[in-house]
């Protein structure tokens, strides 16, 4: 195998493959970055077994087919540490890749391609076109809703629900919910999967840099993005995601209008003094008034007041500050609108001029 290219071509699809190897592998095999020349193109590929991330790119002047791995990590410093715009040589011999820039030479310890693990073809599959915009903004406006570690494992992830003429993408640990709708044109099919957490957030970067449209396929057991160079495809998590419709309250007696950055304030400076485990305050409600109240084991208190378009009976309630902050710093526009029951009501709160995003976030007792 042989082949030759600028570094600005390969830098930043490389480093994008090498994303997602992780740095600790049971096998050294994963520790590689698959390195193929085929038909005048480059194929780069990565895999933790979970995700998998192709970058194609085509190949100008002489270059000899074949297939190897390399290690990802060094590949990625070594192409880095190059000077701007140098043209970087790539040459197998024996058991060893070369790299060659100008002075520079490398000798990199090679693995055979044939024991790098590859994806399986997901015959039964929904595929259609998205804007990466579009998508992005889906997942940007839920993944902070996203369990870390919880053992329910379906939670670790989001929910894609493919409906006729719409996407949606869904995302809790239990203690709240976001949920955010698309508009898509084209597809009629229905499908529903869970993309584990690291794909979410790979997928998020991918969409970052991508063009004008992306595909986006939905099977039984992975979910694959095709954006321009790069094809990126996860396993899903296998398991049901809650009825999450279920838990979205539908007759809040009380609604509340503020301005979104000035509750956004002052909770965060009420926060300052909140207990730091369980993160609790609690919200008084009254006439054109919320005030919000914070204590902690110190014996410490803050307490912040702010003017409201509220009109309904008053009501103490208490929530995690943390969750309600989130869902302030993720909405867009200027107003935040909270619907709320009584004390052991969940709170729905959304941008009164977009509503296609909702969040819930459930009380806490204080």
């Amino acid at each position: 195998m042989k082949f030759s290219i600028n570094r600005e071509q390969v830098l930043k699809p490389l480093q994008q493959v090498a994303a997602v190897v992780e740095k600790r592998q049971t096998l050294p095999v994963l520790s590689n970055v698959l390195v193929e020349v085929s038909d005048g193109w480059l194929a780069l590929t990565g895999t933790d077994l979970e995700l998998e991330l192709v970058a194609r790119l085509p190949l100008e002047g002489e270059n000899q087919s074949g297939e190897t791995t390399v290690p990802a990590r060094k590949l990625v410093d070594i192409v880095k540490s190059l000077p701007a715009e140098a043209e970087i040589r790539f040459e197998v011999d024996g058991e060893r890749m070369l790299v060659k820039s100008g002075r520079s030479r490398f000798s990199l310890s090679t693995l055979p391609a044939s024991e790098f693990p590859s994806q399986e073809e997901d015959k039964a599959a929904s595929g259609f076109d998205i804007a990466p915009g579009v998508l992005r903004g889906l997942i940007d406006r839920t993944a902070f809703s996203m369990a870390q570690q919880d053992v329910r494992y379906y939670l670790n992830g989001m929910l894609f629900e493919l409906r006729p003429g719409a996407l949606r993408a869904v995302a809790t640990d239990g203690h709240r919910l976001a949920l955010c709708d698309a508009e898509l044109e084209g597809p009629d099919q229905e499908a529903s999967v869970i993309l584990p957490r690291k794909g979410v957030m790979e997928l998020s970067r991918i969409l970052a840099d991508a063009g004008e449209m992306v595909r986006l396929t939905l099977g039984r057991n992975h979910v694959r993005i095709v954006a321009g160079a790069i094809t990126f495809t996860s396993k899903l998590v296998d398991g049901k995601f809650p009825e999450y419709e279920r838990v979205i309250p539908k007759d809040g007696q009380r609604r509340i209008l503020a301005d979104r950055e000035t509750l956004r304030q002052a909770m965060a400076r009420v926060a300052i003094l909140s207990n730091e485990k369980y993160r609790g305050v609690r919200v008084q409600l009254s006439e054109g008034s919320l005030r919000v109240v914070a204590n902690n084991p110190e014996q410490e208190e803050a307490e912040e007041e702010v003017s409201v378009d509220f009109n309904g009976s008053p009501l103490e309630i208490g929530f995690n500050v943390s969750y309600l902050l989130d869902v302030l710093a993720t909405l867009n526009g200027p107003q935040a609108d909270l619907e709320l029951g009584d004390s052991n009501s969940s709170a729905l709160i959304t941008d009164p001029e977009d509503k296609a995003a909702i969040y819930v976030v459930m009380p806490m007792r204080l």
